[in-house]
This record gives structure tokens, C-alpha cells and sequence, in this order.
């Protein structure tokens, strides 16, 4: 476009302007014209210049301002002709394009409906790492799977999450552990979301949820090790298998839920009561391990709250394929946290204790274990635990123990009493430090074991909340 043709829709432009803030009455059907394209329909009195769509023909510049004159070289300047507005259509469509063109794409529009919760290629992630140095006074009796279990440095675990929304009906998790010995798939199952009448399924691994500690894994532990009751009826790993579960919360007028699932009765260190390592086969639904429970919530007050359950798990062991082994258990949770604006305490307690009724060749063998903890987290980053558990030696239905009939323990011919206490600090919620001593009394030993940890703790990526 030539230098002086610019001038002139440029003053022409003003001059419309002008005029129009001095009289916005006239200007109105002007501009009005101009957007409809019209060649002839204007006012007199308002310079206007306007293109059709296909940019061939120009309404006429009636008048010009002093300064398109000088412009000019002071002379009078003529209408544009028809080859100058469209030579001007052509620049200004020239600059709209470049203008299009400079400008990013559009991102992406976030998911809305259905499709917010289609398969994410981002699926939750994230790592927990678990440590400690230990000091034992002798050979130790750990039986968790987890636990520190020699003097010096011990990787307790690696955990990696995995967790996301399939689609509006089925969420999957995972979580694989890492160790010194290799890796090792401790859960990975699908959850139902869309079930009826307060429904919800599983399918997959998992850890039953018999009790109140079997479904946890060692970030939400109150103690570096576990209980040593889990280890002795379950396994190093707690209870789980491959198998499908449905639970049902109740309509009642307070929470309870009721769960039941029905998985593989092998493996030394999941089902240790059962198959364990010597796994006979299936050929009846007998020969699967049952598990029921039923878990109530109640809540007396804003600050106290009670969680109290009932369970039970059945299937066959491996001292012959009529024998079956039967656990009982009952949990209490009690916490304490008044809702004061700043205050962090918590205080709860928690109790768990089994009943096992093991069949073996002509005999039935009994025996109880137990725990219970206090924990007081008397500061934001501060807590405190204590603890005490208990196992029974296996008895026969008359009350004599016969420890050397029990296939599993048959050293364990005496009471075995063990007392924790430790000290924790949270840096942040990414993070743990915990001091613990404890000293453990086996009754057929003739020391106790005496022993000393100092774990830490590190996690990092997105981890679902724990349960209450």
C-alpha cells in the first residue's frame, strides 16, 4: 500500500471519529450503515467509508480534514477509487492472517462428563521409602515381613502407588515393593464405583479386611514393626490373595459396613494358617479361604470418635485335606481430637485380638493373641506410642499346651509377652523420624530379646489418605 494512500485512511478514519464523539446521533445510523455494508446510505453530514464483503466497491469520502490536506500538499483530496479500497480490503486481510498465524494454538479444554473421568495417561504415582538401623541383644523373633530384623541398616521397603480411574465404573490400584531381594506385587485389584443399593466390589490381590491392622501397609504404622500376631496367624505379609470381595454399607442410622471375599488359601507368608507353602489345590469351593467382617462407627461427641469390628475367616490347612482352620478377631479404635481452632492433639487407643481353631490329625488346637497401643501426638510435628502384645502357646481342648503337636510353632510352648514405646517427629507430612525400644519376654527363652530401632521414612508423589 503506497505511503500516501495509508495517509488518507488514516485521517479518513479519524475524521469519523471526530465527528462522531461530537455528534452521536448522526454517527449512529452511520456506523449502523457502514457495518451493513450499504453504498449509499449514510448521512451527509459524517464521513464513512465502508467495504462489501467481497471488497469490489466503496462507499465515497465526502469530505477531508485540514490535516489530509496538508497531507496532500494542501490540496483537496478526491474520493478513493474503487482500485484503492480494494487494495486497502486486501492489506487489512493480509494483517488479520499474520496476526492468526502468530498466535498459539488453543490448549487443551479440561474433560467435563463422562469423559473427566476417562483413562488419564498421568495415573497417580508415588514412592515410600522405609529405613532403619536396628540393634537387637540377641537372635530376634520378628515376624513381619517389613520388620527390622538384624543388627545394622535395614530396608524395610520400597512401596510404589499406583493408582487412577479406569472409567465411571472401575478405579485400579497397585502397589509393588521393592526390597535387597527383588520385587514383589503386594496388592493389585480393581474397585468397583457404580454399583447399586451401596455396593462395592474388588477383583484381584488384595489384603483382606479382617481386622483393623491387616489392610495397612508400614507408612501407617504407629510403630516400626508389626504386630507380632499378624505375622504368627497370616504371614510375613499379612493376609491376601488372589480373589474377589463385595462389601455393602447398610442404610442403618449409624455407619456400618459389611464386607466378605472369598481368595486363594496359599502362600507361606499371606496364609500361613491355611495352605500356607503347601498348597493342596483347589477342587471345591471349600477349598478357598472365606473372610467376613462387619465394621460399626460411632461418634458420641465432636471430639471422641469409636470404630469397632468383627471378623472372621475360614479354609482348609495343609495337615489334610479335611482339616480347616478358623480365626476370630475383634478390633476397637477410640480417638480423641478436639476441634479447637490450632490445636493438634490427638490421642487414641487401639485393641485387636484373635482366636485360632486349627484341625490337625485327631487333635484341635487353640490359641490367642493380641495388642493393644496408646498414641498421643502431643504437638503438631510430636508423638508418642506404647505398646503391648501377648500369644498364648497352642492348647488342646482340654487346656494342656501341646506345642510339639503344633506344625507351624513348636518352640512356641509358653506365653510371649512384648512392651514398645517410641518417640516419632514430622518434619512435614513427606517425612518421619522414629525412635523405638522394646523389649520382648518369650517365656521358653531364657533372656528376653532386647531391641532398638531408628527408622525414617520419605515419601514423594500423590498417596491416597489413609483410613480412619
Amino acid at each position: 500500500m503506497s505511503r500516501r494512500l495509508c495517509w488518507r485512511v488514516v485521517l479518513a478514519i479519524g475524521s469519523l471519529s471526530v465527528q462522531a464523539l461530537a455528534n452521536p446521533d448522526a454517527g449512529a445510523p452511520a456506523a449502523k450503515n457502514a457495518a451493513a455494508g450499504g453504498a449509499g446510505s449514510r448521512d451527509d453530514s459524517v464521513p464513512s467509508a465502508a467495504t462489501g464483503a467481497d471488497g469490489g466497491t466503496a462507499s465515497g469520502v465526502d469530505s477531508v480534514s485540514s490535516a489530509d490536506a496538508e497531507a496532500d500538499g494542501g490540496s483537496q483530496a478526491d474520493a478513493l477509487s474503487a482500485e484503492e479500497a480494494a487494495e486497502i480490503q486486501r492489506a487489512l486481510q493480509a494483517d488479520a492472517q499474520a496476526a492468526a498465524a502468530s498466535e498459539p494454538p488453543p490448549g487443551p479444554q479440561p474433560a467435563q462428563g463422562l469423559a473427566g473421568v476417562i483413562q488419564s495417561l498421568n495415573p497417580d504415582l508415588s514412592f515410600i521409602a522405609d529405613l532403619a538401623l536396628a540393634v537387637f541383644s540377641e537372635e530376634n523373633l520378628q515376624t513381619g515381613g517389613h520388620d527390622p530384623t538384624r543388627t545394622g541398616f535395614n530396608l524395610q521397603q520400597l512401596e510404589l502407588a499406583v493408582g487412577a480411574s479406569v472409567d465411571p465404573y472401575f478405579r485400579f490400584d497397585a502397589n509393588l515393593v521393592f526390597s535387597q531381594e527383588g520385587v514383589e506385587i503386594e496388592e493389585v485389584y480393581a474397585t468397583t464405583l457404580a454399583l447399586p443399593y451401596g455396593l462395592q466390589g474388588r477383583v484381584g490381590q488384595f489384603l483382606t479386611r479382617f481386622g483393623r491392622q491387616n489392610g495397612t501397609h508400614p507408612h501407617s504404622w504407629d510403630f516400626v514393626d508389626q504386630h507380632f500376631a499378624l505375622g504368627r496367624i497370616f504371614g510375613a505379609e499379612n493376609n491376601r490373595g488372589l480373589g474377589t470381595e463385595l462389601s455393602y454399607l447398610t442404610p442403618l442410622p449409624w455407619y456400618v459396613e459389611v464386607s466378605g471375599s472369598i481368595t486363594e488359601a496359599g502362600g507361606e507368608a499371606t496364609a500361613r494358617s491355611f495352605y500356607g507353602p503347601r498348597d493342596l489345590g483347589v477342587s471345591s469351593p471349600l477349598h478357598f479361604q472365606s473372610t467376613g467382617a462387619i465394621k460399626q462407627f460411632f461418634e458420641p461427641s465432636e471430639a471422641f470418635s469409636i470404630l469397632w469390628g468383627l471378623s472372621a475367616a475360614t479354609g482348609p490347612n495343609s495337615t489334610g485335606r479335611g482339616n480347616r482352620t478358623d480365626v476370630y478377631g475383634t478390633d476397637l479404635y477410640l480417638k480423641y481430637r478436639p476441634l479447637i481452632a490450632g490445636e493438634t492433639t490427638i490421642v487414641s487407643l487401639q485393641t485387636e485380638w484373635f482366636l485360632r481353631r486349627r484341625q490337625i490329625p485327631h487333635q484341635l488346637l487353640s490359641d490367642l493373641s493380641g495388642y493393644a497401643t496408646l498414641f498421643w501426638r502431643f504437638e503438631q510435628r510430636w508423638g508418642t506410642a506404647l505398646r503391648y502384645e501377648y500369644g498364648s502357646p497352642a492348647l488342646l481342648e482340654d487346656g494342656t499346651a501341646a506345642a510339639e503337636r503344633d506344625p507351624l510353632d513348636p518352640e512356641w510352648n509358653a506365653d510371649r509377652h512384648r512392651v514398645s514405646a517410641n518417640l516419632t517427629f514430622w518434619p512435614t507430612e513427606f517425612s518421619r523420624l522414629r525412635a523405638q525400644v522394646s523389649a520382648d519376654f518369650p517365656r521358653w527363652r531364657p533372656t528376653p530379646i532386647y531391641a532398638a530401632f531408628l527408622a525414617m521414612e520419605f515419601s514423594i508423589g500423590a498417596h491416597a489418605a489413609h483410613k480412619f
